[in-house]
């Protein structure tokens, strides 16, 4: 198995290193721990100071202040056809990273389908695009790691023909059946009888289902890259909820509690170790 490796590169003035250094440190937990054995993904993630520092190999995914065009967050391939990600910076950059880190670790290259039966009534069987976490991308289906919050993602079990109680069809377990699509969230398909796209979205008060073909044929690039393009979600034209911002506020200042408490132990350690050892010397 090929170890896929990420980088996570601020061009923000509103994030400090060591604030990137630790949603990398989460990320990589979430790679090696939640999505890896799932996916069966390994992989690394590791923060740069600027986009210079990266080693070849490395996939970016770069957070900025502005993104001029809207259209421009989310997925990408650069001339190389290697993928990268657009993350815009606000209160939730952290989530969002999380969100392009998963789906571009389980589909790289932004094409990958799987068949299974429409959730569209008089299809057969159709080819759903793999976007691990749009079904349940709204902020209030994250789960926290280190005290960030990080997006739910679906397991391969999402796709399968029936529902039992007994399988885990996403991490959190916010999905509870095969292709349910979660408030905030979408889910999109090729019908391969017409040659149509198709996507359910679960933007307002209830499920709605469009043909999304001539939306489509007005992209180019990856399946995933022309999807980003012309679905705009809640959480894109809103930004995050009230409560997340509420929650997330509540566990920085838990983290930097802990990190405190965290930090004396461990200068206490230091010194024990210092002073046994220049004890040892003395009596030498």
């Amino acid at each position: 198995m090929l170890t896929k490796h990420i980088a996570l590169v601020s061009k923000s003035k509103k994030i400090k290193f060591n604030e990137l250094s630790q949603v990398a440190a989460a990320l990589q937990k979430q790679a090696t721990r939640d999505l890896g054995p799932i996916w069966n993904i390994q992989a690394t993630v590791d923060a740069f100071p600027k986009l210079k520092d990266i080693p070849a190999g490395y996939w970016p995914i770069i957070i900025q202040d502005k993104l001029d065009d809207p259209s421009a967050a989310g997925y990408h391939t650069d001339k190389y056809r290697q993928p990268f990600a657009l993350v815009k910076y606000d209160a939730s950059w952290a989530l969002t990273c999380s969100h392009e880190m998963c789906e571009m670790l389980v589909d790289p290259f932004g094409s990958r389908m799987v068949a299974s039966g429409s959730v569209k009534n008089g299809q057969g069987r159709v080819h759903y695009l793999v976007e691990v976490c749009d079904p349940s991308e709204d902020d209030q289906f994250c789960y926290s790691v280190n005290g960030i919050l990080l997006s739910d993602f679906y397991t391969p079990h999402y796709f399968d023909p029936v529902t039992s109680s007994a399988i885990r069809y996403s991490y959190t377990g916010a999905i509870t059946a095969p292709k349910q699509v979660l408030k905030g969230g979408y889910l999109s398909w090729l019908d391969p009888a017409t040659g149509k796209w198709w996507q359910a979205s679960y933007f307002g008060t209830s499920l709605q289902i469009y043909d999304i073909s001539a939306k489509m044929s007005q992209q180019a690039g990856a399946l995933r890259a022309r999807i980003d393009r012309i679905t705009s979600t809640p959480r894109m034209i809103n930004g995050v909820s009230k409560q997340h911002l509420k929650t997330n506020s509540a566990r920085a200042v838990s983290q930097a509690k802990y990190g405190m408490i965290n930090q004396d132990h461990w200068e206490q350690e230091i010194k024990r170790l210092t002073k046994a050892r220049n004890l040892m010397i003395k009596h030498i």
